[in-house]
């Protein structure tokens, strides 16, 4: 690689970068500006953020290598992502949050089901779960830049986690959301362009788009038996019905994920930014266009990859990198594609990485400042010299790092459903009571939150089977890596979970509603016989 090239190229992309992060910096005048943008900001922006978002380095590095493994199946997934990440989520429930949030004058997401609810701990709760839990997402994206920095320019993993950290905590701490939501629209140009090329260039390797999929197909020989044996069926087919890959690839990666992009705090807060529900009409096409082309090419390329390393070094791509599906993007991007297409990509990686790590400390941040010690009574911390929410953004980026150190290798696309699932179980109840029933109760809200963030972490600590021997707590406590046998182990707890906390949502809800005519009926009735 010829580094006096991409070294200048580098400088000059965080050069720009640098500039917007502090025109945001200067635009960002009040509280409001610093958490939604002042809700002003342009619907184009808005929706590149968004993508840049919930596209980050986890879809084309983890999710790209989960598909070089899984094979053309994830492409559910990107339907998914497209329906409901962004045309329910900008069209139908993103204008009910944007409405919400101004009637309640509310600026976070904890914020915004707390004040509906009129519950302090909803918002506390709220906060604390994000604070403890997005770090372990924000760190698997640390860790996509990483690797994909480390296998390009050959240098050290951890100096790679360390410069990254430094460069986004800066641009949160100094601008807050337009900074990060400015940065996130060039980054996501970027984005656009290297994902476009790189599935262009993909095909023709493999002889084209027809030959590319005859040849995948042909090699349904080469499935290796520890996954035929769970039911994989070949790249291009889908596994079979109610093995173990079939649960693993549609309750965790294609559920998980397609359902829980509905209940992101860092996405619903971009709907809050925009100043008329036109705005975010204006943003489908955009987010549409853009998720298509980052989710659909990642999940494209990767079983591609299974031809390439096939016919150039005899194994498919997952032998190649070693078991390591989070190697398998960067090793084929340097096999296979000329310099300066590598120095395009490295720069879609870092805006890939920058962007959603950003979105992500932000929103722990203000679920830090904002959601817990506000709301706690607590507006100043170490004698005033820095606000909670830069404070948060600190400690966010911290813990990021130390978990991104201590993760181990291919757990990209695992902690990605792991949290997209449990937002999904704990949030999404509640926030469609809020949306759409008159009926929904404080207590309703309350007891499902904790009992789909309950049930959700419980399901991963002690059931599934790849998070609870990971965690060996369940081997501590009973002797065992799992409780329960099959299917259970390969059963995303979404599949329970957010059943269980509709149920609990609804039932609570309903058994108030009922308690609170009977107190009316029978309050009536003492002043009739007065």
């Amino acid at each position: 690689m010829n580094l006096t090239v991409l070294i200048p190229l580098c400088i000059a992309y965080i050069a720009v970068m640098s500039w917007l992060a502090y025109y945001g910096y200067k635009k960002t005048t009040s509280q409001s500006d610093y958490l939604v943008g002042g809700r002003n900001i342009n619907p184009i922006v808005m929706a590149l953020s968004y993508g840049a978002t919930f596209i980050s380095s986890s879809a084309m590095v983890g999710f790209g290598g989960v598909a070089s493994i899984y094979g053309f199946s994830l492409l559910w997934l990107a339907f998914l992502n497209i329906v409901l990440g962004v045309f329910v989520a900008f069209a139908i429930f993103g204008k009910k949050i944007r409405r919400l949030s101004i009637k309640l004058d509310a600026t976070t997401f904890p914020t915004l089901l707390g004040k509906h609810y009129d519950s302090k701990f909803i918002t506390v709760f709220s906060g604390i779960v994000i604070f403890i839990f997005m770090p372990a997402y924000t760190s698997i994206v640390l860790i996509g830049g990483g690797r994909f920095l480390q296998e390009t320019l050959s240098i050290n993993f951890d100096i790679a986690l360390l410069v990254l950290a430094a460069v986004i905590a800066l641009y949160v701490i100094g601008g807050g959301i337009k900074a990060v939501m400015y940065t996130d629209a060039f980054g996501a140009v970027i984005m656009l362009v290297g994902m476009a090329i790189f599935l262009v260039v993909s095909y023709q390797a493999v002889g084209g788009i027809v030959d590319g999929h005859q040849m995948l197909t042909s090699l349904k020989n080469m499935v290796p038996e520890s996954l035929a044996s769970q039911g994989h069926q070949g790249w291009t087919s889908m596994p079979e019905f109610g093995s173990p890959i079939w649960w693993t690839l549609v309750s965790t990666i294609i559920m998980g994920v397609g359902i829980g992009v509905l209940a992101q705090p860092q996405l619903a807060m971009r709907c809050m930014t925009v100043k008329d529900d036109r705005a975010l009409y204006r943003s489908v096409l955009v987010g549409g266009i853009f998720i298509f082309f980052m989710t659909g090419a990642a999940y494209m390329v990767g079983p591609l990859s299974n031809v390439y390393f096939m016919e150039n070094t005899g194994e498919i791509a997952i032998s190649v990198a070693g078991g390591n599906a989070d190697l398998v993007i960067p090793m084929f991007i340097n096999s296979l594609m000329p310099d300066w297409f590598i120095y395009v990509f490295t720069l879609t990686l870092l805006s890939a990485t920058i962007s959603t790590v950003s979105s992500l400390i932000h929103v722990q941040a203000t679920a830090f400042g904002e959601d817990i010690l506000k709301t706690l009574g607590v507006h100043t911390v170490l004698g005033n010299k820095i606000s909670p929410a830069r404070l948060g953004v600190i400690v966010g980026v911290i813990l990021a790092v130390v978990l991104a150190y201590m993760l181990p290798g291919g757990v990209i696309a695992q902690a990605t459903s792991f949290w997209f699932g449990i937002c999904a179980a704990g949030f999404l109840p509640a926030l469609v009571g809020a949306f759409y029933w008159k009926k929904a109760t404080r207590e309703g809200a309350i007891s499902s939150i904790v009992v789909g963030f309950g049930v959700s972490v419980f399901g991963f600590l002690f059931l599934h089977e790849k998070q609870s021997v990971a965690f060996g707590l369940s081997e501590a406590l009973f002797g065992k890596g799992y409780l329960l046998e099959y299917p259970w182990t390969h059963v995303d707890p979404l599949f329970y979970a957010l059943p269980l906390s509709t149920i609990v949502f609804i039932g609570v809800s309903l058994f108030q509603s009922k308690d609170h005519l009977q107190h009316e009926e029978d309050s009536h009735n003492m002043d009739a016989v007065r």
